[in-house]
């Protein structure tokens, strides 16, 4: 399938690009039987929490969206990064997203400084989470069915 790359999808402003990887995460693990609920938009912490069928276990996680390839914001306080995984999604406005599924400890671990007029950011660069092991790991979050 064409990869999207019409003038209308490079107008698409951030928070929305941003709602896309929000759905989409929350569309895969409702696919892994997890029940999944959206966090308010701009709340601090995670982005998404998915819940067991049987109520047993819980994910937190954070989803960091990007429209194409590239570094990804990861937080202006590395102490921000909470949860139980944090999710890259990258090219979220083609019918093929990717996704990448890091712990907060190897999302802090590959994170990269950098400061403008005087404040600090910390970023994901495509070669920190674009790495097998993290790529469509969907299955290190565990499903959300009770296998019988």
């Amino acid at each position: 399938m064409k990869r999207s790359s019409t003038r209308a999808a490079r107008l698409i402003d951030p928070e929305t690009i941003a709602n896309v990887g929000l759905f989409y995460v929350c569309f895969r693990l409702s696919r892994y039987g997890w029940n999944v609920s959206p966090a308010t938009r701009n709340a601090r912490g995670f982005d998404v929490i998915a819940c067991s069928r049987d109520a047993s276990r819980t994910r937190s996680l954070q989803v960091k969206a990007t429209s194409r390839r590239g570094a990804v914001l990861l937080a202006t306080d590395l102490d921000r990064v909470v949860g139980d995984f944090v999710v890259v999604c990258r090219s979220v406005l083609t019918e093929a997203p990717e996704s990448f599924i890091l712990t907060p400890g190897e999302a802090r671990g590959s994170a990269v400084s950098a400061e403008h007029e005087g404040r600090t950011t910390f970023w994901l660069q495509p070669r920190a989470y674009d790495r097998p092991e993290f790529r469509e790991a969907w299955s290190r979050l565990g499903v959300g069915v009770s296998r019988r």
